[in-house]
């Protein structure tokens, strides 16, 4: 049975989204759930064929008074993969290793790629993305730098919001922004404070993030605090750590370093 009460809204995205379009019961309800204990019955959800449907899935959601909620595979215990909004699930298509750099030990992903499936295709290589969540064969990249994901490792390796140097994003308004280090040129952090500014009030939903790991040297001398914590490092902050936490649900740029093993 389809939400009658949001015809106008299923009639739109159906016409203009190329992706699966799931309004019945009974999709809602298996998107009503997270591995919280919460249930809270969503609009409706998009599945986008591509970055082109996320856009135009945030617009009509904006013309509509809709709220827009992206979502991994629900692994947090929290409660953030539910709400009553429309639901955008990146995991079905936008799930793809984009670029690889292995110099550089960086990697563009889409936001729906799971962490064992972006350490299988690293694994070749030599190579690891250190944020170990303990949910990694499920947990998306979008959803880990959603929720500032962390791990077993942390303490050694840090969480999301230490790992992640920039993010492609869009805001609430259909805005495109470009969050990245402010250690730049002076004009370059006073667009980049407009942006966060701008951001803080409403929701973005995040295409893509860059992510860049550091390597760990083998005796780190420089000491930075995350939290309780001292995490030693040998070299100096990549970035200021900033981390917005609405709405990023697409890593670009992914963390990666080299197996412990």
């Amino acid at each position: 049975m389809v939400n009658t009460d949001n015809s106008k809204l299923v009639m739109r995205l159906k016409q203009e989204v190329q992706g699966d379009i799931l309004f019945d019961d009974f999709s809602r309800g298996r998107y009503s759930t997270d591995a919280s204990i919460y249930q809270l019955m969503p609009v409706g959800i998009v599945i986008p064929a591509s970055e082109d449907d996320v856009q135009i899935a945030l617009q009509i959601a904006a013309e509509e008074g809709v709220p827009l909620l992206p979502r991994g595979s629900g692994t947090s215990q929290n409660g953030q993969a539910i709400g009553e909004a429309l639901l955008i699930d990146s995991t079905k298509y936008l799930n793809q290793v984009v670029e690889f750099n292995k110099a550089a030990r960086t990697v563009c992903v889409q936001p729906g790629i799971v962490l064992d499936q972006l350490n299988q295709y690293l694994k070749p290589h030599g190579l690891f993305y250190p944020v170990d969540v303990s949910t990694a064969n499920r947990a998306t990249l979008g959803g880990m730098t959603g929720n500032n994901s962390c791990g077993a490792r942390s303490i050694r390796y840090g969480n999301m919001v230490h790992n992640v140097s920039s993010v492609e994003a869009l805001l609430a308004d259909g805005t495109h922004a470009h969050f990245k280090s402010v250690n730049g040129p002076s004009e370059d952090n006073l667009a980049y404070q407009h942006l966060v500014q701008k951001m803080l009030s409403p929701p973005a939903k995040a295409w893509h993030s860059r992510v860049r790991a550091e390597r760990e040297n083998e005796h780190p001398v420089v000491c930075s605090s995350h939290g309780p914590y001292i995490r030693k490092s040998s070299r100096k902050p990549s970035h200021l750590g900033w981390q917005p936490t609405s709405f990023l649900h697409a890593p670009r740029y992914c963390p990666v370093d080299r197996m412990p093993f």
